[in-house]
């Protein structure tokens, strides 16, 4: 433990005014170089959070939080199932769903689509795809109507427009005297949705279960998609829920259909937090070189110290404040900036993007055109403890030197 002895004099050495400014200069560095990698981590990370939630509610607000399918085949009697489901206290939706593939043509232009089959009274509970309509009326798709909406960049690709007509073209073959033929069925474009994720806009088209039953030939949905009121917990939840029906049921959730992209993501966040936490290190050896100098410039003192009764121990103890102090104010200094700029990112990059009439995100390229910003003060927590330890780390080798000082030798030439 500090004694109030070490403590003062390691807090002196760190206000007094040195007679070498050089030392001085190299300590305010280190103490910014700290700072700065405080600061860049918490914003970096938090832009990346945001990133990550961004694209969680895009991808999820799509898709679902878990999926029920019957192992038997399919659930023809779904509605039986789903007021099962519905009555687990954490499920806020249900809907049926009829998934299959398929090919879209219009003129001469073709284009491979994922098909899905819902009930538009239905789906709202457990996606965001009507409010996602730039085109149309989610509404308008009708049993029997054969309609279907298709996604902006699908719709841009086959050069469709409401009310143009698209054959629909799926993996099944009718017999005929002529052969084995293609089955399929046109559809009048009613919508178009803008999701803001390229799976969705250029490969998803939407059209009423009834007809995607009638059109793939089957008894009943495909499965039931589920919302859950914690998109964390869905992976528990949703074995909870086919843990209560009767029957052969399997459950799939977001974290097994996405599982690749959101591992991507910590992945790239890890790498970048090491990255960026070499920042700090490299300002911790900037507090290494500032009290290495330090320890030169206080032979003198040191000697006295040491002849006054003070430890080896007392005097290493007296460096280490000192340098974990710079190390303290810099770290300070650096989360106050990064959350700052963390909490403001987007207001301060419009700014400057208007400033200097400059895109940094364009929306012709991009899907995501802001930039997004989550602060957690969980990651704030452990950047300043890893930006700590280094400083209390750098402090150790000079500490060392000062203590192993030599008093005579030291005042012989004071």
């Amino acid at each position: 433990m500090y004694t109030p002895f070490e403590l003062f004099v390691g807090l002196r050495y760190v206000r007094a005014k040195r007679r070498n400014h050089f030392i001085s200069f190299i300590s305010l560095i280190s103490m910014l170089g700290v700072g700065v990698g405080v600061m860049a981590l918490i914003t970096v990370l938090s832009v990346m959070n945001g990133f990550e939630k961004e694209l969680k509610e895009r991808i999820l607000g799509m898709a679902s939080h878990a999926s029920v399918v019957d192992y038997g085949g399919d659930l023809e009697d779904w509605r039986a199932v789903a007021d099962k489901v519905l009555e687990h206290p954490r499920i806020t939706g249900v809907a049926p769903y009829y998934h299959a593939e398929g090919m879209l043509v219009f003129e001469k232009r073709v284009q491979a689509s994922i098909i899905r089959g819902v009930l538009p009274a239905e789906e709202p509970a457990v996606s965001v795809i009507a409010e996602k309509m730039t085109a149309g009326d989610f509404n308008a798709l009708r049993p029997g109507g054969f309609g279907i909406i298709l996604g902006v960049e699908a719709a841009r690709a086959l050069g469709v427009l409401l009310g143009d007509r698209v054959t629909l073209i799926v993996p099944q073959a009718n017999a005929t005297p002529a052969g084995l033929l293609p089955r399929l069925r046109r559809f009048t474009v009613v919508g178009m949705f803008e999701a803001g994720m390229a799976e969705y806009d250029s490969g998803l088209a939407i059209v009423h279960l009834d007809d995607a039953l009638k059109l793939f030939r089957q008894k009943g949905p495909g499965g039931l998609r589920l919302k859950t009121t914690d998109i964390l917990a869905a992976p528990v939840i949703s074995r909870e829920v086919v843990r209560t029906i009767p029957g052969h049921y399997g459950v799939l959730d977001w974290t097994q259909r996405h599982s690749n992209f959101f591992k991507a993501l910590k992945t790239e966040k890890t790498v970048m937090f090491v990255i960026l936490t070499l920042i700090v290190a490299v300002a911790a050896f900037n507090i290494i070189s500032t009290l290495v100098m330090v320890v030169a410039d206080k032979q003198g003192d040191i000697a006295v110290l040491r002849t006054l009764g003070a430890t080896p121990g007392a005097v290493m103890r007296i460096f280490m404040i000192q340098g974990t102090l710079i190390g303290l104010v810099g770290i300070l200094l650096g989360s106050a900036a990064g959350v700052a700029l963390a909490a403001n990112i987007e207001t301060i990059v419009p700014a400057i993007e208007e400033l200097f009439a400059t895109d940094f995100l364009d929306a012709n390229i991009y899907y995501i055109s802001e930039l997004p910003s989550d602060l957690r003060w969980k990651d704030v927590l452990v950047i300043n403890c890893v930006s700590f330890l280094f400083s209390i780390g750098a402090t150790v080798y000079p500490s060392l030197r000062a203590a192993r000082v030599n008093p005579a030798e030291a005042l012989r030439y004071e």
